[in-house]
């Protein structure tokens, strides 16, 4: 009986060309896995092209409730942008992916994971950190990296290797974008965009999302409540997050919200320039943040920020299944407890305008904001604050004066 392997299958050239691959190279039996975050009509037809091309199996399963709802979340409640642009679109999705792949690999009893990411990625650093944390006896396979018996250089050369091993596809030369797409974002790569002085082709570049200039020329109002950190409706209706990050892709997109234009740090060492689309999540997280303005503390929210800092590098570099991303996570989760209450916002040709928070929990109190004495806070009593908190800037200047003073006699 041969060995198995569970190839993450996309459907694409790439991963296509890689079947009847690991069958010459490695005498395997491949099961291919294809797994849905939210990609769409990319699934179409995988069945028939992964059995053409040599699958002994395929697997398409349904991840985008786990995705949204056990690492997008974590994510959102953290206000985790990897630096300051970028809301781990991909990053979050690697994870899902692998725990899955995995599962699969134990059910069928196979010996190795094959992955399509290519040696300049981040994806294969998150793709090997997932299989190494959960199933390090597993071996992994990266063709791109195996350049002695990977001689592939180009979708040509890919496309001649399917047909000579009697598998005629629909596939073309075409150049495009590197693409990524799940419910939470696109990617853009390539093209035009490897040249960070040229501006983006946005006509060709965007799927999801309108210009600004597109957008139409009348703001939106949007209403969202929140539990716990976690969204619970859109404009009154009740939804789980797949379905309220669905909706808020619809709004986000036609109102022009979420493009980002970024040279990003990737974590092999280079620079990369790339065109992310995230309308609802963009949203999402930004009503999140107007939500928890007025509900943490001051010395919370500080905290936060760094730890929203540290999250987004622990999913960026793949670190999802660490000791280190589940302790800041149940600090993030701790400080969600009482992240309740009601966001109103407007859309508006790329714009998200705050149109009032509400919360049982806000520690906004109006009488302590406004300019009329309360009971809570006499003006006089600032005075004491103000010498103490100011005592070792005070302590400082006398210091610096008397040696300037004693240098001078």
């Amino acid at each position: 009986m041969k060995e198995k392997v569970i190839l993450a299958y996309s459907g694409g050239l790439d991963t296509t060309a890689v079947i009847p691959w690991l069958k010459e190279n490695f005498d395997y039996e491949v099961i291919c896995c294809c797994l849905d975050v939210g990609q769409g009509k990319e699934l179409e037809h995988l069945d028939e092209r992964a059995k053409l091309s040599g699958a002994s199996k395929l697997y398409i399963e349904d991840l985008t409730d786990d995705f949204c709802e056990n690492f997008i979340m974590p994510c959102v409640k953290a206000n985790a942008v990897y630096e300051n642009k970028y809301l781990l679109g991909t990053s979050m999705a690697r994870p899902c992916m692998v725990k899955r792949l995995v599962e699969i690999a134990r059910q069928e009893g196979a010996v190795a994971i094959c992955h399509g990411a290519t040696g300049k990625g981040n994806d294969q650093i998150r793709f090997e950190l997932g299989i190494k944390a959960l199933a390090p006896d597993l071996k992994i396979i990266a063709p791109w990296r195996m350049t002695d018996i990977w001689t592939m250089q180009s979708r040509q050369d890919e496309i001649d290797y399917c047909k000579a091993h009697g598998i005629d596809l629909p596939f073309g030369t075409d150049s495009s974008y590197s693409r990524d797409r799940n419910l939470w974002h696109v990617s853009h790569e390539g093209l035009e965009l490897e040249d960070p002085s040229q501006a983006p082709n946005f006509k060709h570049v965007l799927l999801m999302t309108n210009t600004p200039e597109e957008a139409p020329d009348q703001p939106e109002l949007v209403t969202m409540t929140f539990e716990k950190g976690v969204p619970t409706s859109i404009n009154g209706q009740d939804m789980k997050v797949a379905d309220i990050i669905r909706k808020l892709n619809e709004l986000g997109g036609k109102h022009g919200i979420g493009i980002v234009d970024i040279v990003e740090n990737r974590v092999v060492g280079m620079k990369s320039r790339g065109i992310y689309e995230t309308p609802g999540g963009t949203i999402l997280m930004e009503a999140h943040q107007q939500l928890e303005e007025i509900i943490l503390d001051r010395a919370t929210t500080e905290a936060k920020k760094d730890m929203a800092n540290k999250m987004s590098q622990i999913v960026y570099e793949g670190k999802w299944y660490t000791p280190l991303r589940e302790a800041v996570q149940a600090f993030i989760e701790a400080t969600q407890e009482y992240v309740t209450g009601e966001v109103k916002f407007r859309l508006y040709k790329g714009n998200i305008i705050k149109a009032g928070t509400t919360s049982p929990y806000s520690l906004y109190s109006e009488s302590l904001a406004s300019f009329t004495t309360g009971d809570l806070y006499d003006h006089k009593d600032a005075d004491g604050f103000i010498q103490l908190f100011g005592l070792p800037l005070q302590v400082r200047a006398m210091k610096m004066n008397e040696l300037k003073n004693a240098n001078k006699q």
